[in-house]
């Protein structure tokens, strides 16, 4: 694929993303309505995620009809086209954030090429949006990664023990009771420990430098497509274990040297506590 096919996709992701996310900002200021809970009680869906994501569907089936298409709220209908691309969504990544108001929440597009798994798919654009704070990241195959106009570059190597490092929990309480046996291992041999609540957002923060390394299990394609893209392209090292591609089985983003010392550690940790 040329460098102008991919400067078209990128463009086209970032648009509706901008728009999609200014759309969502508008439905905030109104209200936010939970429209259902998912796989737990905590884990809820608004009538927003549903608009938006339906906006975004739109507005891609008019400038590219051909293409697949796989977002969060509409996985029994997600569709795989006729051009080899799939576009993966998710409308509001950080809902839990969107109803609190707490301003870490973000609208992620990525288009990819073969099917939408991330165990298979080539990440060609992609685009993340937060709108309360003014900021679109941005990122295309070999292209580098943006926040704005400024190109971005993960932090240079650092220790272990001086790193920032950011995490996510499970929506089941068993899991997360797991995940904190590893929380209380890792946190006394890195810097600190990290929680925003938005996978997107966390891997975009690895590609500023606003930390060291991430670290998640379970994440869903939507989670990671946009934002696993951005950090990779700023010079993060990407991955499951054993070099397996970031699925929900395991993702890292990290600078390499720091992501060849944490991979281990945390694989050992989450042996020992049955993850």
């Amino acid at each position: 694929m040329t460098s102008d096919s991919l400067g078209s996709l990128l463009e086209i992701a970032r648009s509706i993303a901008v728009d999609a996310a200014a759309l969502a900002a508008r439905r905030r200021r109104e209200g936010v309505q939970v429209a259902a809970s998912k796989t737990t009680a905590e884990d809820i869906v608004t009538f927003a995620d549903r608009e938006v994501e339906a906006f975004i569907r739109s507005s891609l089936l008019a400038v590219r009809p051909d293409d697949g298409f796989l977002g969060e709220e509409s996985t029994d209908s997600a569709s795989t086209g006729s051009s080899g691309l799939t576009w993966v969504v998710d409308p509001i990544d950080g809902t839990v954030n969107y109803l609190y108001g707490i301003p870490a929440w973000n609208v992620s597009i990525a288009v990819v090429e073969g099917d939408a798994d991330p165990l298979t798919w080539r990440a060609l654009a992609g685009c993340v949006v937060n709108p309360l704070v003014g900021e679109v990241f941005t990122a295309s195959d070999a292209g580098g990664a943006f926040l704005g106009d400024a190109q971005l570059h993960v932090n240079p190597p650092t220790d272990l023990s001086q790193a920032l490092v950011a995490t996510g929990f499970s929506y089941s309480s068993e899991t997360r009771a797991k995940q904190g046996l590893v929380l209380a291992e890792l946190l006394p041999q890195v810097r600190d420990i990290r929680r925003m609540g938005s996978a997107a957002l966390d891997l975009c923060s690895v590609a500023a430098g606003r930390y060291d390394g991430y670290f998640e299990r379970g994440l869903k394609p939507w989670d990671h497509a946009a934002g696993a893209l951005v950090a990779r392209e700023a010079g993060a090292h990407v991955a499951g274990f054993g070099g397996a591609p970031a699925s929900a089985d395991f993702t890292l983003a990290a600078e390499p040297a720091l992501a060849a010392r944490l991979e281990p550690l945390i694989a050992a940790l989450f042996a020992e506590a049955g993850l």
